[in-house]
């Protein structure tokens, strides 16, 4: 596998970096990892990177970008965050992935069984993390489907609101960055939500729900 050049990053499409991750996490559940020499690949970007996509992920253990997308080092920008929340330094972190690396989309991958989610549920307190689980209230109370157990103990209402958090950062991205919404609106890249299944190693996509220059009014008048 070829490390990624400034001049094959330059020809990918966001359509094309999607696909990349797709196939990457194809490859992972089917365990079909690509055979890479990882040290030739420092070698090969000890001068510079040029990475594909910017993954905004969940700091949980089996959540690793880099392993569940299949990707080498120098393909992907991986950050990570308890419940893969947003703020300014993750935003400024984007914005210099896209506009000065050249990333071509970002993807805010949530996960199912997510701890800080459940956390969230559950109204949790404790020092500092208190703060950060209060970046998810929104969801919890934009889910309008649970009328009972509205907590960690009930599976479906934590899904729904893991689901709602990453549209919610979605929006919020939009919302609070003007760099990324410039680079959507000139087709330079696309910004869209996935999960990641604990249980299967599967990530779904929210095709459905894609931000990019086609629809990126709606979706700033919807954020």
């Amino acid at each position: 596998m070829r490390t990624l050049t400034k001049e094959m990053q330059a020809q990918l499409t966001p359509e094309k970096a999607i696909k990349l991750l797709k196939d990457g996490n194809e490859r992972f559940i089917n365990n079909l990892k690509i055979n890479r020499n990882l040290l030739q690949q420092v070698n090969e970007t000890s001068e510079g990177q040029h990475p594909f996509a910017f993954i905004l992920s969940c700091i949980d253990s089996r959540t690793s970008a880099e392993l569940i997308f299949d990707q080498g080092l120098g393909d992907i920008f991986s950050c990570r965050i308890a419940g893969n929340v947003l703020n300014e330094d993750i935003l400024g972190s984007m914005e210099f992935a896209c506009k000065v690396a050249g990333s071509k989309v970002v993807v805010v991958l949530g996960h199912t069984k997510c701890g800080a989610i459940k956390g969230a549920c559950d109204h949790v307190e404790l020092g500092n993390l208190t703060t950060l689980l209060e970046k998810v209230k929104p969801a919890i109370d934009f889910e309008e489907e649970t009328r009972e157990n509205r907590n960690a103990s009930n599976p479906a209402f934590v899904e729904n609101v893991s689901r709602l958090n990453v549209q919610l950062t979605l929006k919020q991205i939009l919302k609070k960055s003007p760099v990324i919404a410039e680079l959507i609106e000139n087709g330079e890249i696309a910004l869209i939500g996935a999960m990641y299944d604990v249980e299967t190693g599967a990530v779904a996509f929210y095709e459905d729900e894609i931000i990019h220059a086609e629809n990126l009014e709606s979706a700033q008048v919807n954020s």
